[in-house]
């Protein structure tokens, strides 16, 4: 065979041990990434499995009679009455009468333990509603504590679980249920109340609310600091030794762990300048450091994206190097600003470790009215409730991951719309 021939044979060879070398790559490549997809799709999965039964919660139906001898009080205008009334006795009285066979103490406490703690508020708030309720008797649905909530709730799945129930309790449950006097209804308290000792009166509106007054604050100091850096360093800023430091220690800030970011928080805010923990105006002071280096680095490369052309057009008519950044370039610029802001806000959103250390890990049980009161976010309060023992605290975990992604998801998606929306083809 000739010289030719065999280095012709010799490259063939090659040439299909490389495309076989590739195709493997690719296939290794597909495999990876569907591996991923699928654990996330098993995660998510398993959250909603786990978070959905939180939008649900267990009431039984009781005749409350509001007498007005058993709460003590004649005027429902009275605050002072109102505070010291006994509302716990009109659902306790109601249980009593209901089964009239329990006498002991101890049987009466298992009895009263069939109803949330917090069953004395609704009803107060029922009463406040409808003042005519008053020595009157109507059958209300008062919420089950969180240990009826979750055996009822795996009753229905077919897995009853009876750890923490005596069986007095069960076969009250069982009369109940043979009575259609217990049944599953929507959680209202979920979206409408603050955080809860109890489990079944948990909610998260004060975290929501927290979470949405620290990102004003966030979004407030970032944006504009943020996109004021990013021109000057981009237009304005002489290349030199000092520029160069400033961009080198950005691009560093954004690969630092944010937990550090919460150590700055917590010796230059709070023990140098006496700002008050556990408030969302520290919290966004905090996040706003941690995503100004994310807004400066997407800000810079959108500006970077804009052509020279537009610049020396601008130029060419007269322009002011000003007039050429802010009429020009900046507006041009600005889908990518937004995107790179809303992805910042969407990290700053999801923060847990640079709030812990600011003190925002306390129980807040009241809905924040604004940006000096107390409250925590919704991170937090994923972990918080994940550190809790009671069994009824893993769906409501579950379901606050659920909202929380719910939220983080719909910013990501509106930042590719905005992308896509106003990007411009050059």
């Amino acid at each position: 065979m000739s010289k030719p021939s065999r280095n012709l044979e010799r490259i063939q060879r090659s040439l299909v041990s490389r495309y076989r070398a590739e195709k493997a790559f690719r296939l290794c490549g597909i495999a990876a990434v569907t591996l991923g997809l699928l654990a996330v799709l098993v995660l998510f999965a398993d959250i909603f499995l786990k978070g959905k039964s939180a939008f649900s919660a267990t009431y039984i139906q009781l005749e409350i009679n509001y007498d007005q001898e058993v709460l003590g009080i004649d005027d429902l205008s009275d605050e002072g009455a109102l505070m010291l009334a006994d509302w716990d006795r009109l659902h306790k009285t109601a249980l009593r009468q209901e089964f009239p066979q329990v006498r002991k103490r101890s049987e009466r406490r298992e009895l009263y333990a069939l109803v949330s703690n917090g069953a004395g508020y609704d009803l107060k708030e029922r009463l406040l509603s409808e003042p005519e309720l008053l020595d009157q008797t109507e059958k209300f649905w008062i919420l089950a504590d969180d240990d009826i909530d979750t055996y009822y709730k795996s009753l229905l799945k077919g897995r009853a679980y009876t750890a923490r129930l005596s069986l007095a309790q069960l076969e009250r449950v069982k009369q109940l249920i043979d009575q259609d006097r217990i049944e599953l209804q929507f959680n209202a308290n979920f979206l409408s109340r603050g955080d809860s000792r109890e489990p079944e009166q948990v909610g998260i509106k004060g975290a929501m609310f927290g979470s949405f007054f620290t990102l004003v604050i966030t979004l407030l100091l970032s944006f504009p600091i943020g996109i004021a850096a990013a021109i000057y360093l981009e237009e304005f800023a002489e290349k030199n030794r000092w520029t160069e430091f400033i961009e080198v220690n950005i691009n560093n800030l954004a690969a630092v762990p944010s937990i550090i970011f919460g150590l700055l928080g917590l010796a230059i805010f709070i023990n140098f300048f006496n700002v008050p923990r556990s408030i969302p105006f520290l919290g966004g002071l905090v996040l706003a450091v941690m995503t100004l280096p994310t807004i400066i680095i997407t800000s810079r490369a959108a500006i970077k994206s804009v052509p020279p052309s537009i610049r020396e057009a601008a130029l060419g008519l007269g322009a002011s190097p000003n007039q050429v950044v802010l009429h020009y370039v900046v507006p041009l610029a600005m889908p990518g600003m937004l995107t790179g802001s809303i992805i910042g806000m969407a990290r700053a959103l999801g923060e847990t470790a640079p709030l812990l250390m600011i003190g925002m890990v306390a129980f807040i049980a009241d809905v924040p009215g604004g940006f000096t009161d107390p409250a925590t976010v919704l991170p937090v309060q994923i972990f918080l409730w994940a550190d809790s023992p009671e069994r009824a605290f893993i769906e409501k975990t579950s379901a606050a991951i659920m909202v929380l992604l719910a939220f983080l998801i719909t910013m990501n998606l509106s930042a590719v719309w905005l992308r896509k929306k106003l990007e411009r083809r050059w």
